[in-house]
């Protein structure tokens, strides 16, 4: 019998818009060919001269992932005054967010990312089927590695 999720009667979020996610502490945003893609399209940039603008490789236990660099106070290279500046073809990552896997094995685990973000558990009820069509897409957009990377 398969594990009913705890958030099979949907959870509750809206973005606030108060870009906690985006800036002040350390994190990565890492990217999939997709992302890549899109945010070359949308700053009209060849793949190479983005990446080496706005990219960084970061060690991981399944070898280098592609992420976005920060600024020198953690926020993110693409966070302004105001808000994203490429939010129209921001990452998977933040689309997604806080329906990441991690936030979503448990009611414990929501609880604890609930702390950091003022939009979770209000606004908006998302279905269980939307919950997981957003885990799907993460699964279908595996992020860059070094050995598979966007070239």
């Amino acid at each position: 019998m398969p594990k009913i999720p705890f958030y099979d009667r949907g959870l509750r979020f809206s973005c606030t818009r108060c870009s906690s996610c985006c800036r002040v502490e350390p994190g990565y945003v890492f990217l999939s060919r997709e992302d890549m893609q899109a945010l070359c399209a949308a700053l009209n940039l060849a793949p190479g001269v983005f990446q080496a603008a706005y990219c960084r490789w970061v060690p991981s236990l399944d070898g280098l992932r592609l992420s976005l660099r920060e600024k020198a106070n953690y926020d993110c290279v693409f966070w302004q005054e105001g808000g994203c500046s490429v939010y129209a073809s921001r990452p998977l990552q933040c689309r997604t967010f806080p329906f990441w896997a991690q936030n979503l094995v448990s009611r414990n685990a929501w609880e604890e990312e609930m702390e950091r973000c003022p939009g979770m558990d209000k606004g908006t009820l998302h279905s269980c089927r939307e919950i997981e069509a957003r885990l799907e897409a993460q699964r279908r957009n595996p992020i860059l590695t070094r050995e598979g990377g966007f070239r």
